[in-house]
């Protein structure tokens, strides 16, 4: 099964050539700042370093990478929605920076249609639900039969309220009719050790995150959140092929600008993304990281925020997830 973004990937590397010819080509002038919500080692950061060296060249302009990490992703894409719409500020943001959490804050710090600019899809990581080894489940159906037996007694791990592992776990729930405790952390490290321990019953994650504890058989994976199987683990099942048809949850990572950038500027953007994301060196090196590239159009890019957005404020009022 080909996976829709990918399939608009695709379409946008096949359009390249025709980026950019409405208006006279756009070209930075000086030194471009891309911005990153998290600190580094963290996959928005690991992306967007993955792409810098490849855009500079493309630019022939230095490109310095810059950390402003906290309020999940939003304190940079804060100060990106502020900055001057002329290509030479960008920041790489999250699904839950941009679509998610900026409406749960109060007052909220920028508006998600109208205070940034969807640039173009850099990547995305699947998602893997795996349980400890002392868990009675084998697959997700029988975790599900697990918490049916015993409602509302298992709970779930994520790295906060309101982020992707919070959000994939509640939409299972949802879609299974079942009720668990969610056990918020600060960080992944921190609820990794708790599955690890077994004081866990529930992890869904980030796919690099849970690799080296899945072939080191200290967890035990039941599916991956993606509508096609993930070629790492080419044997392990969809949740939507363990009898939830189109479940999809995973977190995607976005170049983003401020309002008011130039078509010229976003297709110029674009185009040098999609360029990147297909050189024979780099491609290999961000599949071996566990991201999956993306690529497309800005229109792309921004259908995908809009129905990320009003598909999870759907999830998080039947929830009735809140950040206090």
């Amino acid at each position: 099964m080909i996976h829709r973004r990918h399939m608009l990937a695709v379409a946008g590397l096949l359009a390249l050539p025709r980026l950019g010819r409405a208006q006279p080509r756009w070209e930075p002038t000086r030194p471009i700042t891309l911005l990153v919500g998290f600190a580094p080692g963290g996959g928005t950061d690991i992306i967007a370093r993955f792409l810098a060296p490849a855009l500079q060249a493309e630019f022939g302009q230095p490109i310095a990478v810059e950390n402003r990490p906290g309020a999940s992703g939003t304190i940079a894409a804060l100060a990106g929605s502020r900055a001057a719409p002329d290509g030479h500020t960008v920041y790489m943001s999250t699904v839950s920076a941009s679509a998610v959490v900026p409406p749960l804050m109060t007052p909220p710090p920028f508006d998600i249609y109208r205070d940034q600019t969807a640039v173009v899809l850099a990547a995305t990581v699947p998602l893997v639900a795996v349980v400890p080894l002392s868990s009675p489940a084998r697959d997700l159906t029988g975790f599900i039969a697990h918490a049916k037996a015993n409602p509302g007694t298992l709970n779930y791990s994520s790295s906060g309220v309101a982020t992707q592992q919070h959000l994939a776990a509640e939409l299972l729930a949802s879609a299974a009719g079942i009720r668990m405790t969610h056990v918020p952390f600060r960080g992944t490290g921190q609820a990794v050790n708790e599955i690890l321990a077994g004081r866990i019953d529930l992890a869904i994650d980030t796919f690099p995150t849970y690799l080296p504890h899945i072939r080191g058989e200290r967890v035990r994976a039941l599916a991956t959140t993606m509508p096609q199987r993930i070629e790492w683990l080419p044997d392990l099942p969809t949740v939507a092929e363990s009898g939830f048809p189109g479940f999809d949850a995973n977190v995607w990572y976005m170049l983003m600008g401020p309002p008011g950038l130039t078509e010229a500027v976003r297709d110029r953007w674009a185009a040098a993304v999609n360029r990147a994301l297909v050189d024979p060196v780099l491609r290999p090196r961000i599949k071996e990281a566990g991201f999956l590239p993306g690529g497309g159009s800005s229109a792309d890019a921004a259908a995908l925020l809009r129905a990320d957005a009003e598909r999870y404020a759907t999830l998080i009022r039947n929830a009735g997830i809140r950040i206090e």
